[in-house]
């Protein structure tokens, strides 16, 4: 939804305009992958070319690779076509003030990292003040809504993309000269630092299974998706008292918001680690997965998941009648079919649940299929060096070729 203020529709004389500030970039990340992305991208930039300063909306990632924060991605972060709603105040604020910071300081790029529906209206104001846009990340144009394809080719320079079939998606569609595939970023961060074995003596845990609960970064993802896996754990305990559950705790979230209880989390053995999420997947033999990111993080690491995702029933119906992908995993858009089984809606219950894991237990020979289908998917992805060659494209936009 675009918001107009008098600026907006008041012509602008260029010779007014305040000349760009060549070492400042705007970069805007509205979720918590985003922001993980964001900061790759801000750390490869200031690698190649010493002096830049960074300013826009992220979360711990970016601020930690130096970005000034002036508007919180988790006041924006939400999920759903009418949740959107209830966050309406925050973008608007969000809108107002990133505008008039592109107006004041004139910064020599824009950097938009997915987060289309609030991205490609700033955009769109950047585009009038002579400022580059440089989009990292695609939105899922490819799944709904790919009559924004025109938009993105009108109000961006620059479109870097991570996944191996968007690229042509683009081209089939007219979009040529501006779309670059640059591999993704999550080949260069998926890296443990600890084998399987040591993280699991580390923490002293045994030699049963392990499997991870990954309910999501958001705090509605966690309400609508872990009493189901708390429940499907349930079920697996009764039958193997010698599993242990890891659950790596997002780092938008605290303890608290998970409103796991005690007693759950000391007799189904839970354990809960904040700082150390691929240490904690790579020591899985199998993953209870939300629906997201998460999907190609395991696929880099070869651990055999069940994916699962539930929003409002609202959103639900209105939703599969208009996004046109087959799946929801991003894991199986890739593969082109059901590398992993997803449990949406209705489907996500705790004897499902169950029964898929069971079917990929480990020492199966549906667990070894698995893990031989995600190491195609993730060599897919590409080499590494995603963020290095997004930052080099960036950087040409602002007249830095390296």
């Amino acid at each position: 939804m675009t918001y107009l203020t008098i600026a907006d529709i008041m012509p602008t004389a260029k010779s007014s305009l305040k000349p760009p500030c060549h070492r400042q970039v705007m970069i805007v990340a509205g979720e918590a992958s985003g922001d993980m992305y964001g900061a790759g991208l801000v750390q490869a930039m200031q690698r190649k070319l010493h002096g830049l300063t960074f300013c826009g909306v992220g979360g711990k990632y970016m601020r930690q690779a130096g970005v000034k924060i002036i508007y919180p991605a988790e006041d924006l972060a939400v999920v759903g076509l009418f949740e959107v709603f209830s966050q309406l105040g925050h973008i608007r604020q969000a809108l107002k003030i990133l505008t008039g910071r592109l107006r004041r300081k004139r910064p020599a790029l824009l950097i938009l990292i997915d987060f289309p529906d609030f991205n490609l209206i700033l955009a769109k104001r950047a585009g009038k003040l002579g400022i580059p846009v440089f989009y990292y990340i695609s939105p899922q144009v490819w799944a709904w809504r790919s009559g924004r394809v025109k938009t993105i080719a009108q109000r961006v320079n620059k479109l870097a993309v991570i996944l191996p079939f968007e690229q042509a998606f683009y081209e089939d569609r007219g979009v040529v000269d501006k779309v670059e595939f640059v591999g993704h970023p999550l080949v260069d961060a998926v890296h443990p630092t600890l084998t399987a074995a040591e993280f699991r003596q580390r923490h002293a845990i045994g030699h049963g299974t392990v499997i991870g609960l990954v309910p999501g970064s958001r705090k509605k993802e966690i309400s609508a998706i872990l009493p189901d896996f708390i429940a499907a754990a349930r079920l697996l305990r009764r039958e193997n008292k010698g599993i242990t559950f890891l659950l790596p705790l997002a780092p938008s979230l605290d303890i608290a918001d998970l409103n796991l209880a005690p007693a759950d989390a000391a007799n189904l053995n839970i354990r809960i680690i904040r700082h150390e999420r691929y240490n904690v997947m790579a020591a899985c033999d199998l993953v209870m997965a939300a629906s997201g990111t998460v999907t190609l993080e395991l696929a880099i690491l070869q651990i055999p998941m069940v994916v699962a995702y539930r929003i409002s029933p609202l959103t639900y119906f209105v939703g599969r009648r208009l996004i046109k992908a087959k799946y929801a995993a991003l894991v199986n858009l890739i593969a082109g079919r059901e590398v992993v089984k997803e449990l949406l809606q209705g489907e996500l219950t705790a004897d499902n649940m169950q029964r898929e894991l069971r079917r990929i237990w480990p020492g199966t020979e549906e667990y070894q299929k698995t893990r031989q289908a995600l190491a195609k998917v993730s060599a897919s992805l590409g080499p590494p060096g995603a963020s290095a060659n997004a930052a080099a494209l960036a950087l040409s936009l602002m007249g830095k070729a390296v």
